[in-house]
Formats: structure tokens, C-alpha cells, sequence
């Protein structure tokens, strides 16, 4: 039924980006068609997952907050597009064997660092929990910037088709560290992954990762 409804589900998101929205995508190429991926993505509106998925050229797993998933419309609408719930502020480990499925599988598993919509559309502090993944598989990190999905609110935003663009970076591995990483490292690494979407961003979208 989910994989019926994901071919529904995508070709309305396509539908309404195309006919309400001027959707732009930079960068596609630099998306590896094959392996093990992290994608780390900033995050300003409920649209941003399926956006993303839409905007890529192969099928992504999404880790997402849990309570999306007590809705049963939106938790069913995002479900289809492959995500799975994590409970923020805690060590979820169902969470994080199913990401280390994901990458062991060499699938591509797409993450929002700061875990909440941004209310400013600025960068928000991360938490480390991507940084930490990303440790673990040693798998290529793809940084993603998306600019103008804060504009969807209520439904005036369809009348004034809002710019909404998708910005893919090139590819990046988080450096080295010897044995386990300490909390200074994470939070280090975190900002070092966080710095590579900032560079994607428009000035007044970095917000906290701003140079």
C-alpha cells in the first residue's frame, strides 16, 4: 500500500511545486546515483522531505522527529516517502539501528541536524546525532540547502507562487578521529558538517553558522 501511495504521493508534490511555486534545482549532479549516502538538510517547513525527495534522482530514507508520525494523514503522507520516527532529546536506538540498516544496505539516508523546523529561517544550532552516524559508516556526506519552503504557510502562498530552491553541494567525508570521538569532537564535527550547508545558503539564511 506505501509503495502504491508513494508513486500518488510523489506526483502530487511534483504537481503542486510545478503549478504554485517557481522550483528550482541546483547542483543535481553531484548526487551520488549509487552507495551509501548521508544527507544532511536544513530545515524550514513540513515540505522540505518530500521536496527533497522529489528533487532527487534516486529513492531516500528520512529520519524524522516522532511526532510527525501521531497524525495518521501526515504520518501516512511521509511514511510513503520512506521516513521512519526518531524521539529527539534522547538516545533513540530503534532510531539509530534502523539508520545503520539504511547505510549498511548502501542506501541514502537524508537527516535535518536541528531536528525542528527553523521559526526564522535561520541555521539553527545542530545536534550531533548526523555527525555521529556519519562517524560510525564512514559513508559520504551530501550537504542540501533549501531556500523559500518557509513561505508556505496557510494557502495564500499558491497565489503568489513563492521561489523555492534546492541546492545540492558536493560531497564530503567528516575528518578523522582517533577512537571514540569526545563531545568537543562531535560538536566540532557537527559544525564542520553544518559549515557546508551554510556555504550552500543565502547570508541571511546561515544563522548560527554564520562566518
Amino acid at each position: 500500500m506505501i509503495r502504491w501511495f508513494y508513486y500518488v504521493a510523489r506526483a502530487i508534490v511534483i504537481t503542486t511545486l510545478r503549478l504554485f511555486t517557481h522550483w528550482q534545482i541546483k547542483g543535481r549532479e553531484n548526487v551520488p546515483s549509487q552507495g551509501a549516502l548521508l544527507i544532511v538538510v536544513n530545515h524550514l517547513n513540513l515540505a522540505d522531505p518530500p521536496l527533497v525527495s522529489v528533487s532527487l534522482k534516486r529513492r531516500v530514507i528520512f529520519m524524522a522527529k516522532e511526532e510527525l508520525f501521531r497524525s495518521r494523514f501526515i504520518g501516512y503522507f511521509i511514511s510513503s516517502f520512506g521516513a521512519f520516527p526518531v524521539h529527539r532529546g534522547q538516545l533513540d536506538r530503534q532510531a539509530l539501528r534502523l539508520a545503520d540498516r539504511v547505510l549498511a544496505e548502501g542506501l541514502a539516508l537524508a537527516m535535518f541536524p536541528e531536528a525542528t523546523r527553523s521559526k526564522n529561517a535561520q541555521l539553527q544550532r545542530a545536534f550531533p546525532g548526523s555527525a555521529l552516524i556519519a562517524l560510525r559508516h564512514g559513508v559520504p556526506i551530501l550537504p542540501v540547502a533549501i531556500t523559500g519552503t518557509e513561505r508556505i504557510k496557510g494557502l495564500s502562498w499558491m497565489l503568489h507562487r513563492p521561489k523555492i530552491t534546492i541546492t545540492f553541494g558536493q560531497p564530503f567525508h567528516l575528518p578523522s578521529v582517533n577512537g571514540k570521538a569526545s563531545k568537543e569532537e562531535l560538536t566540532e564535527l557537527t559544525s564542520f558538517m553544518m559549515g557546508h550547508i551554510a556555504e550552500l545558503l543565502p547570508v541571511e539564511y546561515r544563522g548560527y553558522y554564520v562566518k
